[in-house]
């Protein structure tokens, strides 16, 4: 509409100029109805042309064709680059740029209009949506898959079970060592690695336990959850956090590969231990036995339905979904069926 201002106040500036002629040179009486008239008819059709463009602009994107860029939260860039792929494959006209940041850039992204649609583990904020509210913006969130948190460990850290409550006084500064954890260990001071400073996983933590603080001295952050993989394998001491999308579809060969430089600890329930210990698999985060489940969120603030929202409704219709239960995460819009084997 700022192409719609300009041609106005152009037709103002030629209007006011057609009348101080028509004063010199014209009689006023005669030529004053048909100068507005002239005016009218040049501003009706500026108007038409202008809203002309912008529809033809519209017509450009639809829920199958034009351009996007969109923000994923980097935990999730294995799920997000097969669905993106995909569905970018079956929809030739589509093309969705993905940029992979940490939680608090994403959200950022999203707030300042970067881009009209982000995948996170966050929802938005009260504040946040009431701040998009009043400058006209709905935020539409669409609950996407089932991710874990999984903890994982050097090779040479034979301990693979770990009880809630260890775990919880690690993050409270209350554990420093790994005979803390077991007293039997010979490992020294553990070191807690996670993704990023402005990490949803870490973020995921502290909110769970409550930690208002800065987290203790043994919290490394480095960059990107392979990053995290990497160092807890070149480092016996190390305890990583990782979302379980990099380490869970068994036909991903990097994600393999992933899982066999590191063990994945099995973690006890939260407010009793009966014996039992659960890994981060598709079963146990689908009845949430494995304690620390979250939910992805594909969150949107399109207009109109554009590419974004058909992105988000294949995304959440049985092919978006049968990618989530390949890839090792759980489906969050269809059933799954859940087989035992008995060995």
């Amino acid at each position: 509409m700022d192409k719609v201002l300009l041609i106005l106040i152009f037709i103002i500036i030629i209007a006011s100029q057609f009348k101080r002629m028509s004063k010199a040179y014209l009689i006023r009486t005669m030529v004053s109805g048909t100068i507005s008239r002239m005016v009218l008819l040049i501003a009706g059709i500026a108007l038409l042309s202008a809203c002309a463009n912008q529809g033809t602009k519209v017509l450009d994107e639809t829920p199958t064709r034009g351009n996007i860029k969109i923000t994923v939260d980097e935990s999730f860039q294995p799920l997000l680059d097969t669905e993106i792929f995909t569905f970018t494959h079956l929809y030739t006209n589509a093309n969705v740029t993905p940029q992979y940041k940490p939680e608090y850039d994403v959200i950022n992204d999203f707030m300042d209009d970067s881009v009209k649609v982000i995948v996170s583990s966050k929802k938005l904020s009260d504040y946040q949506i009431q701040y998009l509210r009043e400058s006209q913006t709905i935020a539409r969130t669409t609950t996407f898959a089932y991710d874990a948190l999984a903890l994982v460990t050097n090779k040479a850290n034979t301990d693979t079970l770990i009880n809630y409550n260890a775990i919880r006084d690690i993050f409270l500064g209350k554990i420093t060592k790994w005979n803390g954890v077991n007293p039997k260990s010979k490992l020294g001071e553990i070191q807690v690695i996670f993704d990023n400073t402005k990490s949803g996983n870490i973020r995921y933590f502290k909110e769970l336990f409550e930690i208002k603080d800065s987290l203790s001295k043994i919290f490394y952050a480095v960059y990107g959850n392979p990053e995290v993989i990497d160092f807890v394998s070149r480092n016996k001491n190390a305890l990583g956090i990782v979302s379980v999308n990099w380490i869970s579809d068994k036909d991903d060969s990097l994600s393999m590969s992933f899982v066999k430089k590191i063990n994945v600890l099995a973690v006890s329930q939260p407010y009793f231990n009966d014996g039992s210990y659960y890994r981060p698999y598709q079963g146990s985060i689908y009845d949430k036995s494995y304690p620390f489940v979250r939910e992805i969120y594909l969150i949107s603030r399109e207009t109109f339905a554009g590419l974004g929202s058909g992105f988000i409704t294949w995304a959440c219709a049985e092919q978006g979904q049968r990618i989530v239960l390949k890839s090792g995460l759980v489906p969050a819009t269809m059933p799954i069926r859940l087989v035992q084997i008995k060995h």
